[in-house]
């Protein structure tokens, strides 16, 4: 648990579980991103004792993490999260009351050297697959996008204001040798970041690549729509995000029960037909207490939606 980040917002998170004042005989709740169980740990302490409470993370050290636990009331599935309507359908789970999703990378992926999250380990190889029984690793994109798919990730995916130029320099860099590093990475990375600005835009640039390998982007959409299906009447889910690009796509989905570019449903009057309802105005932030404890949380955002129909 050491090697394992603080769980971010703990005390937020645990004040939007539901307070179930007459509970069924069979409440279950969700923790989608075990990482090291801080979040799973502090639920099972909160949680009604007729709770059961299921874990997921498809990384193999989480699910290491996930044996300390001898509390009868947990279960861990090693997934993506994506696929968690696909267990409670082959456990004969009709819902969920409680569900919790802390995206992105954990501090332990990232502080772990060969798993290649980080510009800060130069020799270490080009991986940042959460999953590392996944096919794609970010030397597969690097070596073999091409110079518009490379833009269009760093685009979409990093905000990177010079992607097409970028991409550019990826393709020729690649063209003497395979990128196989972080170092060959930052080596092209820092021909094109501003000079006052460059960690945040090796960090940008870092994001975009590990979102692709990862389909970030498609795993939130999924679950969001199965949380949406899955959650009983009354029950909540939480988000944290850490980037722009997931906190819009959340907020949308929690208002619309769609995504950008969709229609969103409707009923035979022409009225929204709308799951989930927001139950806070606007995103959560990090006590600037929690932000000196850990830093890492500053970026955080925390969502909350409640099953209305």
């Amino acid at each position: 648990m050491s090697h394992y980040h603080e769980p971010v917002m703990l005390k937020e998170v645990l004040a939007f579980v539901p307070a179930f004042t007459e509970p069924k005989e069979s409440l279950l709740f969700l923790d989608l991103t075990f990482g090291g169980g801080g979040h799973s740990r502090a639920i099972l302490q909160n949680m009604p004792e007729r709770a059961a409470l299921w874990a997921f993370d498809q990384d193999s050290d989480a699910a290491m993490q996930a044996k300390q636990i001898t509390d009868p009331r947990f279960r861990f599935f090693q997934a993506n999260f994506r696929f968690f309507g696909q267990f409670l359908e082959a456990q004969a789970q009709e819902g969920a009351d409680f569900i919790l999703a802390d995206l992105g990378v954990s501090s332990h992926q990232f502080d772990t050297p060969e798993r290649g999250f980080s510009f800060r380990f130069p020799q270490e190889p080009l991986d940042m697959r959460m999953n590392r029984q996944a096919p794609l690793s970010a030397a597969d994109i690097l070596n073999n996008y091409s110079a518009e798919e490379l833009q269009r990730v760093l685009s979409w995916y990093g905000e990177v204001k010079n992607a097409r130029t970028l991409a550019k320099s990826i393709l020729a860099a690649r063209s003497v040798r395979p990128l196989r590093t972080v170092a060959d990475l930052n080596a092209v990375i820092e021909k094109h970041a501003p000079r006052h600005k460059a960690q945040q835009y090796f960090a940008k640039v870092y994001q975009a690549i590990r979102i692709e390998v990862n389909d970030e982007m498609g795993a939130l959409r999924e679950m969001l729509k199965q949380a949406a299906k899955y959650l009983r009447p009354g029950g909540r889910i939480v988000v944290i995000s850490y980037h722009s690009l997931e906190d819009r796509l959340v907020k949308h989905f929690f208002a619309t029960g769609s995504f950008r570019g969709q229609e969103p449903p409707r009923d035979l009057y022409g009225n929204l037909l709308t799951p989930l309802q927001p139950v806070t105005r606007k995103a959560l932030g990090p006590s600037e207490e929690e932000i000196r404890r850990n830093p890492r949380a500053r970026s955080a955002k925390l969502r909350v939606a409640e099953r209305i129909t």
